[in-house]
């Protein structure tokens, strides 16, 4: 891509708007190289990474990679065996952390089924090397101090200097309180060539004794190290001497652990650089609203609702900018200042950000080509120093256009032939655009030559097009409107400005029809064609929703299929295992009952055979009712429920179900008796209240009402409870019990006593005493009815 277009048409300005995104020296080094490519394979793959860091960022909010500096030069000394600095091991280990961090997130979002098209193969050439990044963490802080942890030495020879420091600072300390402080300038310890000292006034030098390591500008003071301390700050440099060296050896060594890995470090520092420059890309396309654009091998581009990078998407025009499908020449024609430039400008950046990797400033579903090259004339390039004209400067530019032209070439003209006689320049654009199209090269142009419509009729391959004038405002819309050639709108403006209608009509019928006619079709046409455009991308949308959801289906089918036939050879499996245990079982309980028939046939007694009988029931395996009404609800019909009156077949007794007694043992009361029944032994009835009814009253039986003998209480609150034992005589009653049982508990007494009051207001109660001592005692309360 030549040079020359990019500073025409401000590609480094867009440039510019990446580098605010990148944390990175090594993101804003790939920004520095950033330049469109015109490799297919190229393009597509810079797009999916730009996909994947927009995909990234809406549902993570970018990928983690931290402010990071560039370590090449650093790896360089390692490789011929150099040093490095604290700071310098410290900007490898953020590398390193920043490297753990970078594959940690990745893997989540592999663990998360998240889908990216290219960045987890990138990621996966980081390598971690998890000892080396654990030692420099341990030894090197961020802002590369040596921890005390570096090495057992370094902590000692530290903690030697603390103490040493300490002693000094309490000796000198002394000094400054108490009848010495007069001497002293201001009553502190400070330092002057790495040794400590006090500010002694110049006339009392000799008080103090020791060495003048300075003296204030003034002359006035002077900073004398006491001869008290002198040994202290010799031991004390000593230390700090010992302390360096243990430091630079632990620097050397670190060094000298990282020198196998330079190739791997300067991998890792590329990819987490790549990362940077990718979230950069897909930071600034979420601040312009931008999109991924389709690549066309064709180059037929299709910009929906495309504006310019640099503009504020909210205040821009918005226009649709088709080429390459329908023709190959596009002929702009209008006054000034209505848009022509910018749209020439839009067209190329796009294109060049597109065919860089970058997201483009259009509405989704937008096309672009793929060019070798761009070319642009545009603006005022005059030149004092060659002493050219405008019209010499565009002409010699153009001069060099043409010689580097081909059919993969985009070309753009702004104002093209303007600068000498109009019809010379009429003629020049003609034959300029004839060379251009002669060669294949895809071309838009702006002119003010009304001469130049024709050519847009007459020429294959070639529209005319224009920019929107609102004769209403007097002002251009700054719309494109292709298929239209620029008009004067001369009658429409001297009828706005108050020219008289007879005049203005006459006017009108002076001008060709023919061509007024073939501006509405070719409007018409163009405004078909977008049309079509557009219902095409939501077909293609339509389809390819379609066939995901028809993949989705097929899938889902095939693997409904092979879970059903799993299912069914389990549940033949099972079925057969239940069968082998049934019959099992069934002839163990068969051989047991004639064991006891012989054994002892009179003596067999009605409870061992009910047992026996319950046994063999147990190992009926439930159907499937789910599908059969009528089963299901005879069923649901003999279920047992608490409350329910049953039969006791092996007593022949009618019975009250209290509740369940285990997995198939009930508690059933038959009349004042409690016995645990076996479910085998229980025929759920209904009984029939054969009592005249009084007219006007309704009497619900105990079969109806499933009102049981007793009413347990326990745990419930006394609100509740007194609300409870007032319904439940009033049923009782219905019912026709003689008697029923209330149990309360024990515990503080409150609600039995709450329940005795009301027994006593109660009309309908005879009498009522305690339960029996080994029926509750006192727990428990009998009420009789009259």
């Amino acid at each position: 891509m030549n040079k020359k277009v990019l500073k025409t048409l401000e590609y480094d300005k867009v440039k510019q708007n990446l580098y605010a995104f990148t944390t990175t020296s090594m993101g804003k080094r790939l920004i520095d190289k950033l330049e469109p490519s015109s490799d297919y394979d190229e393009i597509s793959n810079s797009l999916a990474q730009t996909k994947d860091g927009a995909d990234i960022l809406r549902i993570k909010g970018g990928i983690p990679v931290p402010n990071l500096i560039s370590i090449k030069s650093f790896l360089k000394r390692l490789d011929i065996g150099g040093t490095l600095n604290s700071k310098e091991l410290a900007a490898i280990g953020r590398v390193l952390r920043a490297t753990n961090e970078v594959n940690r997130f990745f893997k989540d979002l592999a663990d998360n089924k998240i889908k990216l098209e290219v960045l987890f193969d990138d990621v996966a050439k980081l390598e971690n090397l998890p000892e080396i990044s654990k030692k420099l963490l341990v030894s090197i802080e961020n802002d590369g101090h040596v921890t005390d942890d570096a090495s057992t030495l370094l902590k000692s020879i530290r903690q030697q200097i603390s103490v040493t420091e300490e002693t000094i600072r309490e000796r000198l300390n002394a000094y400054t309180r108490g009848t010495n402080s007069k001497y002293l300038s201001n009553a502190v310890v400070t330092i002057r060539n790495e040794r400590y000292v006090l500010p002694v006034k110049q006339e009392y030098r000799s008080k103090f004794g020791g060495i003048v390591h300075d003296q204030s500008s003034s002359g006035q003071t002077l900073f004398v190290e006491p001869a008290v301390i002198v040994e202290l700050n010799n031991r004390l440099r000593q230390q700090q001497i010992a302390e360096r060296e243990e430091i630079n050896r632990i620097l050397e060594e670190l060094s000298k652990e990282l020198a196998p890995y330079t190739h791997e470090l300067n991998n890792n520092a590329k990819i987490l650089g790549m990362l940077d420059f990718i979230n950069a890309k897909a930071k600034y396309a979420y601040s312009i609203k931008a999109t991924e654009p389709i690549l066309s091998k064709e180059n037929d581009v299709y910009l929906r609702q495309v504006w310019h990078p640099l503009l504020d998407m909210k205040k821009a025009v918005k226009n649709d900018i088709m080429i390459g499908k329908d023709y190959q020449a596009i002929v702009i024609t209008g006054p000034n200042t209505g848009g022509k430039t910018i749209t020439l400008k839009t067209l190329g950046l796009v294109q060049l950000m597109g065919q860089s990797g970058l997201y483009i400033p259009a509405f989704e579903e937008s096309r672009i080509g793929i060019f070798d090259d761009i070319f642009a004339d545009i603006g005022d390039e005059q030149s004092i120093e060659q002493s050219l004209s405008t019209f010499s400067s565009h002409m010699t530019n153009i001069v060099e256009i043409l010689k580097g032209i081909d059919e993969k070439s985009l070309v753009l003209f702004d104002e093209l032939g303007a600068g000498t006689d109009p019809q010379e320049g009429a003629a020049l654009a003609i034959s300029i655009l004839d060379a251009v199209g002669a060669k294949g090269s895809y071309v838009v142009a702006t002119t003010h030559y009304p001469e130049l419509k024709a050519y847009g009729f007459e020429r294959p391959n070639t529209i005319n097009a224009s920019m929107e004038f609102d004769v209403n405002t007097l002002q251009p819309t700054y719309r494109l409107l292709i298929g239209i050639p620029g008009r004067s709108n001369a009658f429409d403006i001297s009828q706005r400005l108050g020219l008289d209608k007879m005049i203005v009509m006459t006017a009108r019928q002076l001008t060709s029809q023919d061509s007024q006619d073939l501006n509405e079709m070719i409007s018409d046409l163009v405004a078909k064609r977008h049309d079509a455009e557009e219902k095409e991308i939501m077909y293609r949308k339509y389809l390819r929703e379609a066939e995901e959801l028809h993949h989705d289906l097929e899938t889902n089918f095939h693997q409904f299929e092979r879970q059903k036939e799993n299912m069914l050879e389990q549940a033949k499996e099972r079925a057969n295992q239940i069968v082998e245990e049934t019959k099992k079982k069934s002839d163990e309980l068969i051989s047991e009952l004639r064991k006891m028939k012989m054994s002892a046939a009179s003596n067999i007694e009605e409870g061992s055979l009910i047992d026996a009988q319950g046994r063999v029931n147990a190992l009926h395996q439930e159907t499937n009712l789910k599908k059969n009404k009528v089963l299901r609800k005879a069923k649901q019909q003999q279920e047992l429920h608490p409350n329910d009156d049953v039969m006791v077949n092996s007593y022949g007794q009618r019975g009250v179900l209290l509740r369940k007694a285990g997995n198939h043992a009930w508690e059933v009361q038959l009349g004042i008796l409690k016995m645990k029944i076996d479910e085998s032994d229980l025929e759920k009835i209904k009984v029939k209240d054969t009592r005249p009814k009084r007219a006007g009253t309704v009497l619900k039986s105990s079969s109806s009402s499933h009102v049981s003998p007793t009413l347990d209480l326990r745990g419930e609150r006394y609100e509740n409870a007194m609300v409870k034992v007032d319904r439940y005589i009033d049923a009782a009653v219905l019912a026709g019990y003689n008697s029923v049982t209330i149990i309360h508990g024990k515990g503080t007494g409150a609600l039995r006593t709450g329940i005795i009051n009301y027994l006593k207001q109660n009309k309908a109660v005879k009498n009522f005493e305690f339960a029996s001592p080994n029926n509750g005692g006192n727990g428990a309360t009998v009420v009789y009815f009259k």
